[in-house]
């Protein structure tokens, strides 16, 4: 991109024209001219677009159809508004299967559910059998203390005593990791299932800001791939201008430098902006760099994608001595008539323009520059 040799934007406003006189000497003709005293302008030359305040493309977050578009262009949406819906069966599927598994994983840990009740009756049934053979084994050690029963008959209801008790720990054991069993299932299906929804979630696209739906890049029926765009949302109350500079201009423009900007959909009105950013990658493609500024004009219609050129404003002079560019030699000097007779005067520039340069010593406003 090499843009800064041919301006679209003529912000030169002359105050005087260059005076022209022919002279007589050495039989030949010396048309001369002198140098003008008015404002001069430098600029840096960039092109670009009016875009959109937040204007960003919704890009999908996964792969499927496009079955249902729930706004149209130009129609306002809010943030986090669904903006299309996507199908896949798979992904159906999947979240059908993560929802049945925690449904069932739900229903087992209820404490009437059938995996559970059968476990607290055996508990309770092994609990009722301790509490029998604990009245036994006591009522037994009463009678062998008071010598109406023999000792094998007191350790055979001991034994009995000592199985059921171990039986029922068994069986407290066996249900309370049962219920931890199902409690983690359910943990996990739950898991499962917020991921298969958030992930069915992604199916229906929204919009990350509140604006308007500026474009469609896909109609319902398409398939859309993980990351394609799908549409460009923006602001249509704000906008910005997304110039591009060349890399060789781009050491000279600051942010809060004027700009003057032409507007191929205005063609008869130039409006002002401000630099309010420059961006420091360069673009390979064209090696430039993106520079955004802000309007201080107001538009007659805002329309994202306005194409437009501009001239960023680096320097300005109000009244100085110029001269047309044409006329400098190569080591910055200048054909002057002195008395009738051909002269190369050496000059200090200033300000240059594509068309004119400033000159700061070496001349004055009486100076006869020869034009041949």
């Amino acid at each position: 991109m090499k843009t800064n040799t041919k301006p679209i934007i003529i912000i030169l406003i002359l105050f005087a024209a260059f005076g022209s006189f022919t002279f007589y000497a050495c039989n030949r003709n010396l048309t001369t001219i002198t140098p003008a005293v008015k404002p001069l302008t430098e600029a840096v030359y960039a092109s670009g677009f009016v875009v959109s305040d937040q204007e960003y493309q919704v890009f999908a977050q996964t792969e499927g159809v496009l079955v249902e578009k729930l706004v149209q262009e130009g129609e306002p949406v809010s943030q986090n508004k669904a903006l299309f819906v996507l199908e896949s069966q798979q992904q159906n599927a999947r979240y059908q299967f993560a929802r049945e598994a925690y449904n069932m994983a739900a229903a087992n840990y209820r404490n009437n559910s059938p995996v559970l009740k059968e476990a607290l009756s055996a508990l309770q049934a092994a609990r009722t059998k301790l509490a029998y053979d604990s009245t036994n084994f006591a009522r037994y050690q009463h009678l062998y203390q008071n010598k109406a029963t023999s000792k094998a008959e007191l350790e055979r209801y001991k034994l009995a005593y000592d199985n059921s008790q171990s039986e029922y720990q068994a069986y407290r054991s066996r249900y309370a990791k049962l219920k931890n069993q199902l409690y983690l299932e359910l943990q996990n299906t739950q898991s499962n299932l917020s991921v298969a929804r958030d992930e069915s979630a992604r199916y229906t696209v929204k919009s990350q800001i509140k604006g308007t739906l500026l474009k469609m890049l896909k109609e319902p029926g398409e398939l859309v791939k993980r990351g394609e765009a799908i549409a460009v949302v923006g602001r249509l109350d704000q906008f910005y201008l997304r110039l591009k500079v060349d890399e060789l201009d781009i050491q000279r423009v600051k942010s809060g430098q004027e700009i003057l900007v032409k507007i191929d959909a205005y063609p008869k009105q130039i409006f002002k902006a401000k630099v309010t950013k420059i961006y420091p990658t360069v673009d390979t493609r064209d090696q430039s760099l993106r520079v955004d500024a802000q309007l201080t004009d107001t538009l007659p219609g805002y329309y994202s994608g306005l194409a437009l050129e501009a001239n960023i404003i680096i320097n300005q002079k109000a009244k100085t001595l110029v001269i047309p560019r044409t006329l400098l030699l190569p080591g910055d000097s200048v054909a002057v008539n002195q008395d009738g007779d051909a002269r190369k005067v050496k000059v200090t520039k200033g300000v240059e323009t594509l068309s004119e340069v400033e000159i700061i010593a070496g001349l004055n406003p009486n100076s006869q520059l020869l034009t041949e």
